[in-house]
């Protein structure tokens, strides 16, 4: 049989069309819980010593020199609301973080040998990349009870090549409902272009316009089994809700540009010191 990524001509029409794509069974049973006891084993040694907020509303962590130093390591992030009048958290560290990243694919073994898989070669392989390399990725928790809400946005604003070339992979660690999460994307949205750019420069780092309001009746729920793997266009429009539910949403996050033929903006928030390691050249 081929690589789960090697793609049909009917999963590349129903991509081009839509701008997201579902692989069902992607990675199996042991692959995902070999990532989760993993993270299980990073968070007991992490000792809160260094960490930050994240939150998709105020962007805060765009003014902590933590969140940028990292890109090129693996980093702890709380919820936003994790943490109690007093400043202790609420509950106990497991339960407060919204995610680990950004640089997991490149410093952990396990991670790494899920994000340099020939499954995921093969994706891109499919897609057409010449020299494609994860920029990102991050380990999502979506707590219950407190997992923050991630708002509507493209990846290209964050991660922009010239000409533009990121797409976004979600492997489901757990199984992602619409009660406790899931993502939701606009059908087609990528066909209308980028709407705006966030820049790092000596202003600080800021976004060149305002976000666009989007109908909420345009979303549909992409509600996906655990090991069930999603393809994200850069240009697609995609958000999550909060996790209200007591059932966490655990997903690994990767973003993945190509350095073939498409240059890095030295404006993006990422700046490395090194390149970035190719999944592969063609």
């Amino acid at each position: 049989m081929p690589p789960a990524g090697s793609l049909t001509a009917d999963q590349l029409s129903f991509f081009d069309a839509n701008g997201y794509l579902v692989l069902e069974s992607f990675s199996s049973a042991e692959e995902v819980r070999a990532m989760r006891d993993r993270m299980s084993e990073l968070v007991e040694g992490y000792d809160g010593a260094n960490s930050s907020v994240f939150s998709t509303k105020d962007h805060r962590q765009l003014k902590d020199d933590y969140f940028f130093k990292s890109a090129e390591n693996i980093s702890f992030f709380f919820e936003e609301k994790a943490f109690g009048d007093d400043g202790c958290l609420r509950q106990p560290k497991e339960l407060s973080i919204n995610k680990v990243g950004h640089a997991l694919h490149e410093h952990d073994p396990v991670f790494k040998k899920f994000a340099f898989s020939e499954n995921v070669s093969s994706l891109f392989s499919s897609l057409g990349y010449k020299r494609p390399a994860v920029i990102q990725s991050m380990y999502i928790f979506k707590q219950p009870g407190i997992g923050g809400e991630v708002v509507p946005h493209q990846d290209n604003t964050f991660l922009y090549t010239e000409p533009l070339s990121c797409t976004g992979l979600w492997l489901a660690l757990q199984d992602a409902t619409i009660t406790n999460g899931c993502l939701w994307a606009i059908p087609g949205s990528h066909k209308n272009g980028l709407q705006r750019r966030m820049i790092r420069d000596e202003n600080g780092t800021h976004f060149d316009r305002a976000s666009p309001l989007y109908d909420q009746k345009e979303f549909v729920p992409l509600e996906v089994k655990s090991g069930d793997f999603v393809v994200i266009h850069g240009d697609l429009v995609h958000q999550s809700f909060e996790n209200n539910s007591p059932v966490s949403r655990h997903a690994l996050s990767l973003h993945v540009v190509d350095m073939e033929g498409c240059k890095w903006s030295k404006d993006n928030w990422i700046q490395r010191t090194t390149a970035p390691e190719p999944l592969y050249v063609s």
